[in-house]
């Protein structure tokens, strides 16, 4: 099994915040890293990320580390690509390859939400119009039933004035996750978007849906009228049935791409 933490020949500027590499949360299944490298595949797949982009899961043994591949293509992650992150966004085990700048978006939700296992970060390019509009994103069928109870909208501009738009340092990150609360999904102005689950296969396909229920909602705009969205309530109640049924989705996607 690889073994989460290889060592390359890397400068220590591509450590993280810190240039400090922190000991391992230990070793990790193979197959926990076959799937989350397939979730990567998948994403790209689905057309929720392209060049940029990326998904995690927290480490099963150190709730305070997670996995994530190294900066590199979401198309191409294989499980040797999987590296360890402490949520202070440095490396872990000594890994010095190169790690993806927005890691913070991942390290302080984990840190702000013990019952999130697992984060994807996308730019999915139907989503953006309704983080730079004054127009709300709705849950416009069942399986987005999680966008029912309101995606609020992160502006970096708010608080931090002219950026590069990235979420590069803790500060941003949290930022990020306070305006998020406990939200399944939420907007970044002129960016993307970020979604989160329980579980692997939920964050998937929530950001997977994310990106369906955008497209559906452009649609049903540009016929005009009303748009029966779903409430509030009805998505709870279909969000329930949702978590239950991810795995089907997840077990179809996993397979397209040779998982």
């Amino acid at each position: 099994m690889y073994g989460v933490g290889c060592s390359c020949n890397f400068a220590a500027a591509d450590l993280g915040s810190g240039g400090v590499s922190h000991r391992s949360g230990g070793k990790v299944a193979a197959d926990v890293l076959r799937d989350l490298a397939a979730a990567s595949r998948i994403l790209a797949d689905q057309g929720v990320v392209d060049a940029f982009g990326h998904v995690s899961l927290r480490h099963p043994d150190a709730p305070d580390r997670y996995l994530i591949s190294r900066s590199m293509a979401p198309a191409l992650v294989e499980a040797d690509d999987i590296m360890e992150i402490a949520l202070d966004g440095d490396p872990c085990g000594g890994d010095t390859r190169p790690a993806f700048l927005e890691r913070f978006i991942h390290c302080e939700i984990y840190r702000a939400r013990p019952e999130v296992t697992s984060v994807v970060h996308s730019h999915s390019p139907t989503v953006i119009p309704f983080g730079v509009t004054a127009t709300p994103m709705q849950a416009m069928f069942h399986n987005a039933a999680f966008l029912a109870e309101g995606v609020p909208v992160f502006d970096i501009a708010e608080k931090f004035g002219v950026t590069d738009m990235l979420v590069g340092d803790r500060a941003k990150g949290q930022e990020l996750a306070s305006v998020m609360g406990r939200a399944p999904a939420v907007l970044m102005r002129a960016h993307g978007s970020v979604a989160v689950g329980a579980s692997l296969q939920t964050a998937v396909f929530r950001a997977v849906y994310t990106e369906v229920s955008a497209r559906i909602q452009h649609q049903a705009m540009a016929l005009g009228g009303s748009i029966a969205a779903l409430t509030k309530e009805e998505g709870t109640l279909a969000d329930a049935v949702n978590l239950k049924a991810a795995d089907r989705a997840w077990e179809l996607w996993a397979k397209r791409v040779g998982r």
